[in-house]
């Protein structure tokens, strides 16, 4: 009987055509292109939906620890790695909060242009009657210009006319915004289709300002331009690269009060699992909200939840006490809450700010 053979178009090795894997690499043997392996490749090898998603499911939300005990004890194959489930928890998560972070950057993008319009009418209200913008004064001198055999006016006389109408517009007839350059004529400017540089200009930036000056300027005339609008939206797309340094921050403080309780990839195994219980649980609380409004209280209630858990996980993982598990447990979040996230969120609105 004939063995026929074929070869692998992985890893080109020959082997059985009888087989349906290839025994030296594992791939299917005949595994055609088409929608559907190309989406369940992509499903199981990014997101990692399967059987060991269910059995971590569970013991991740209702014993805190186990997981993270049980990857550093050996058994890696049997739950689903960490961070393979922060990553499926974050999508999910992130997914989810999209629909209420777009109403709340409406919300928020409305209040901005409402406050710049009420800017604009007490601005006009509080500008004497004498005094013109730059629009005005060109459209004033403009026909005398083109009508100056009309007029009999020569250019000299023009130049003249055309001082004394500027003079009434000096700024200290002008209300000034709170950047410190003229609102009114950088809206005057941009009104007349002004070049950018013209209009930093006007901000009173230096020409020989560096990379942030002028970023942080062009920034403020992006935000001038627009009403404020989008700024909000920069702030939520920034959370999830956020969240990529401040695990591991997080990691890094448990190692420092539980030095001697493992290397920092233990520690990191933890704060993966953690975190991603976290998505999981505020996951759940968003996509109830999405039907019906949760009250305050529960919100309040999942929250103190969430640090008895983290109480119990600590004490589980690294084997002590409840007494000194709270006490570290309590010094860790305070650490976190009250010095990383402040100075994170301050990093995130400049971020926001210059890269909108």
């Amino acid at each position: 009987m004939e063995n026929n053979k074929t070869i692998c178009k992985n890893c080109e090795q020959e082997f059985q055509e009888s087989f349906q894997f290839c025994p030296y690499c594992g791939q299917k043997a005949k595994d055609d292109l088409t929608m559907g392996v190309l989406f369940y490749n992509t499903i199981s090898n990014y997101f990692s939906v399967d059987a060991r998603f269910l059995k971590s499911f569970f013991p991740l939300l209702f014993l805190p620890g186990y997981l993270a005990k049980k990857f550093v004890e050996g058994k890696r194959l049997l739950y689903l790695h960490p961070a393979q489930y922060y990553l499926f928890t974050s999508v999910v998560f992130f997914f989810l909060f999209s629909f209420q972070a777009r109403e709340y950057t409406q919300q928020v993008d409305n209040v901005l242009k409402k406050g710049f319009e009420n800017e604009q009418i007490l601005k006009f209200d509080s500008i004497p009657e004498n005094t013109l913008d730059s629009v005005s004064v060109t459209n004033l001198t403009k026909p005398l210009i083109d009508q100056k055999i009309i007029t009999g006016m020569d250019d000299e006389e023009l130049k003249e006319l055309d001082s004394m109408i500027k003079a009434s517009t000096t700024p200290d007839n002008i209300v000034h915004g709170k950047f410190g350059f003229n609102n009114k004529k950088l809206d005057s400017l941009i009104a007349i289709g002004a070049p950018e540089a013209d209009l930093l200009k006007a901000m009173g930036m230096d020409d020989d300002a560096g990379f942030l000056e002028r970023r942080f300027y062009a920034q403020i005339l992006k935000f001038q331009k627009n009403s404020g609008g989008g700024i909000m939206q920069a702030l939520f797309d920034s959370i999830p690269i956020a969240l990529f340094f401040l695990l591991p921050i997080f990691a890094f403080i448990l190692k420092i009060f539980y030095w001697k309780r493992g290397n920092f990839p233990h520690h990191l195994v933890f704060s993966f699992y953690y975190f991603s219980y976290l998505f999981t649980v505020m996951g759940i609380v968003m996509l109830v909200n999405l039907f019906w409004k949760i009250p305050d209280w529960i919100n309040g209630v999942v929250t103190a939840l969430s640090y008895i858990y983290l109480l119990i996980a600590v004490k589980q993982f690294y084997r002590q006490g409840y007494f000194i598990s709270f006490i570290k447990t309590g010094m860790v979040t305070f650490i976190y809450l009250i010095f990383v996230l402040p100075i994170a969120l301050v990093i995130m609105l400049t971020a926001s700010f210059l890269f909108y």
